[in-house]
């Protein structure tokens, strides 16, 4: 369809669309907490107020209750991808299993066992923390929409049972139809154990909540561009103060990175969603989605959905946009175009729902890079320790990135820095303007493949150089 000519029922069913975050959209917000003013000293300086950060603070204070932390924001808490994100609390610390078993064969039966007891980890904390975020472990289906996808899944099903990993079935068409009802759907394959559904802004909210709690100084509204070795210990100057501590956690993840070691191996992408009224019961029922799993098709550009409590679809995925020099200006957090894309397919995928309206849209930044899965390091002669690279798939493997770098700041060889995926970094990407011009070209393979089920020399190339791009 060419650009501008929306149909009257997209029209329609966008038109009053808010273009703001629907989790965010709410009235139990809080309150940001006041900016730094001022000098601090601490013994654990968090940089970051999303998931990665929040853990990392919380985790310590459980670690060590007399432990002095202070966390700083540079706007609001869970205003970013932890605010704006579908919900998915995955298990998988290496963005699926199919990523896993290419990059770490060796090792992914123990990721898996790591990734699975971080997901009971997180049901502990919502449970122990009372944190109301609608925590349901109802597990994911990854659905075949074009044939190809049939023999991609069997695999994966095979390769699941291979590694006595329990709870992955492969349903056919009728199956498929049966869980949810989409004429686009070929078969199936569920994960009944790997996944959580949850509303993202609210637990940011409750984790911020148990933060302050246990006795964490929060400072939103405080923005680092520099941490610097300072005597023992680093400082991080502000635009009102300073804060001088003996150890930092910087989880910035898709934003500038304060460590310029960290720059070039992330690429910051734009990821858009939409958000349905609620369902009436007979658009329920056409649908089916009795069990409230998510779900994602096999493409490379795929599409992710849920539906929410309160019998919400949200429908996000598919256009990964990147901006040449990696920028994440809000000014790009809207795009009609992506939008009128993401309400075609949705109605495409769900024409028995023609008519429903489309309440919020959205987009805005995700921190991937060249292996898909997040990657942990330290600076400053080990004071200072870092995780990015969560690739959309961070709701639930910030918990382990923050164990992981608590863990690089003690010093300790544990279970979880032993895996190489935790020891080694990703390739980084190359600079302007050949990074720019290798995600256009890989996008575009990407979507050749997605179409054809072939995979063209460029993207077998990028294989055997082990980079890659995804969403």
């Amino acid at each position: 369809m060419a650009a501008g000519a929306m149909t009257p029922v997209v029209a329609r069913a966008l038109a009053d669309a808010r273009p703001v975050p629907a989790w965010l959209d709410s009235p139990d917000r809080p309150e940001p907490e006041p900016p730094l003013s001022g000098d601090e000293r601490t013994d654990l300086l968090v940089v970051g107020g999303g998931y990665s950060g929040l853990w990392a603070a919380l985790i310590a204070k459980e670690r060590e209750p007399d432990r002095d932390v202070v966390l700083i924001e540079g706007r609001e808490i869970g205003w970013a991808a932890s605010g704006r994100n579908g919900g998915f609390c995955s298990a998988s610390l290496t963005h699926g299993l199919g990523n896993g078993l290419a990059r770490w064969p060796d090792e992914i039966r123990e990721l898996e066992r790591l990734g699975a007891a971080n997901l009971d980890a997180i049901a502990e904390a919502v449970r122990r923390y009372d944190i109301d975020c609608d925590f349901e472990r109802t597990g994911e289906i990854t659905v075949a929409t074009a044939p190809h996808h049939l023999e991609e899944l069997r695999s994966l099903r095979d390769d699941a049972r291979h590694l006595d990993l329990a709870g992955f079935d492969l349903l056919d068409r009728d199956e498929m139809r049966a869980e949810v009802n989409s004429p686009t759907f070929l078969g199936g394959l569920r994960d009944r154990h790997g996944t959580a559904m949850l509303d993202p802004a609210r637990l940011v909210w409750g984790l911020k909540r148990a933060c302050l709690a246990a006795g964490v100084r929060v400072y939103e509204g405080t923005p680092t561009d520099l941490i610097s070795s300072r005597g023992p210990g680093v400082a991080a100057r502000t635009p009102s103060g300073r804060v001088f501590a003996r150890q930092a956690v910087v989880a910035t993840n898709a934003f500038r990175s304060p460590l310029r070691r960290v720059r070039p191996l992330i690429a910051p992408v734009h990821d858009f969603a939409l958000m349905t009224e609620p369902l009436t019961p007979e658009q329920r029922e056409a649908i089916g989605w009795r069990g409230r799993q998510g779900l994602a098709d096999a493409n490379n550009h795929f599409h992710y959905f849920r539906i929410t409590a309160d019998h919400r679809i949200l429908w996000g995925g598919y256009d990964v946009v990147y901006h040449f020099g990696g920028g994440t200006d809000e000014s790009r957090w809207q795009r009609p175009e992506t939008f009128e894309r993401l309400a075609r397919h949705f109605l495409t995928c769900f024409p028995q729902l023609e008519g429903i309206r489309f309440t919020h849209r959205w987009g805005g930044a995700i921190d991937t890079c060249s292996r898909f899965s997040p990657f942990f390091g330290t600076a400053h002669r080990g004071r200072v320790a870092y995780a990015a690279g969560f690739t959309g798939l961070g709701v639930g493997a910030t918990r382990f990135g923050a164990e992981v770098m608590l863990d690089l700041l003690a010093g300790a060889r544990t279970e979880r820095t032993a895996p190489r995926m935790v020891r080694e970094k990703p390739l980084p990407f190359p600079p302007e303007p050949v990074r720019w011009a290798g995600i256009g070209i890989t996008q575009w393979a990407m979507r050749r493949e997605d179409a054809t089920g072939r995979r063209n020399l460029w993207l077998r190339g990028l294989d055997r150089a082990g980079l890659g791009f995804d969403s």
